[in-house]
């Protein structure tokens, strides 16, 4: 059976030469390219290719697309990410983006900056990239983060929120997809302190994190009920789209630590966001931009 698919190229920029490039490498991985389009701006542009994929050597069309993928990966040019998308999941009528929030929709990553209100910045920066890196079980790093925090006065949470900005493009990225008709929703490991003006600014359905327990105008160092970990991600993203009456393989999801990782392994498609290695080894696409919008592009929004 034939696998249709869309070959998604971006980059700050994309010359002839590069595009003429990429064209042959999808030629010669056996896609057959039926329609060819460029986009962009003044930030980044865009290549699109459509085509049919024939694994002749194999039923299996996932382990097909990933080695389609693989390959892309490998051998698009230097500077040059290319995502390799179902033809099915960008022509879907309505979709589901889930995103991550710390240092996916947003530049920072807020336990790091109530951290700094303790004096333990660089202690806590420390835990944070190796649970990222997945080299620490992040409910067990969560508790030890939020430790450090006992007894500063909850107006801190006030502070941060004031420092935290999304991500360049993030606001556009939901903007498009909400207007398309599609849903868009956020899970995080970090603090519903902070993520609910951000969630209820952008007009979110969807949004859970951690809470901060408080205690007599003060953080205790503790926070409330079950830790939304990489499972709870994953959890979430299939609840939610069965709620919304959204097929997995029309789901996307975006992150870009080890926390995310089941989550963009049970999406349509899974997009590392500027991630640690580990994640992009393994994510179905990377962006490796700081345009968080140019995930629109991934999806045919």
């Amino acid at each position: 059976m034939t696998l249709n698919v869309t070959a998604v190229s971006y980059a700050p920029k994309l010359t002839l030469p590069e595009v003429q490039q990429l064209r042959s490498l999808l030629n010669a991985a056996g896609l057959a390219l039926e329609a060819e389009a460029r986009t962009g701006d003044a930030r980044f542009e865009v290549y699109t290719a459509d085509g049919s994929f024939d694994p002749d050597s194999t039923p299996d069309h996932a382990a097909a697309l990933a080695e389609l993928r693989r390959r892309a990966a490998a051998q698009s040019p230097a500077g040059v990410d290319t995502a390799i998308v179902p033809a099915a999941l960008r022509s879907a009528q309505r979709k589901f983006l889930i995103m991550d929030v710390d240092s996916t929709l947003i530049q920072q990553e807020v336990i790091e900056l109530l951290a700094a209100y303790a004096g333990k910045r660089e202690e806590v920066t420390a835990v944070t990239e190796a649970a990222m890196r997945g080299e620490l079980d992040f409910a067990q790093s969560l508790h030890a983060r939020v430790a450090v925090l006992a007894g500063l006065p909850a107006d801190v949470v006030d502070s941060v929120r004031a420092e935290v900005k999304l991500s360049l493009g993030a606001a556009e990225l939901v903007a498009a997809f909400q207007a398309a008709g599609h849903v868009v929703a956020v899970v995080s490991g970090g603090f519903n302190q902070i993520l609910r003006p951000i969630a209820e600014g952008l007009g979110l359905k969807y949004w859970v994190a951690n809470e901060l327990e408080i205690v007599d105008g003060a953080l205790t160092g503790k926070v409330i009920g079950e830790v939304v970990d990489r499972a709870a991600k994953e959890k979430y993203l299939r609840e939610w789209a069965a709620r919304e009456g959204i097929p997995m393989e029309h789901t996307i999801a975006v992150g870009d630590g080890a926390n995310d990782l089941d989550m963009l392994g049970a999406a349509g498609i899974g997009v590392a966001f500027n991630a640690k290695p580990a994640v992009r080894a393994v994510a179905d696409a990377a962006v490796n931009l700081p345009y968080l919008d140019a995930v629109r592009y991934i999806a045919g929004v």
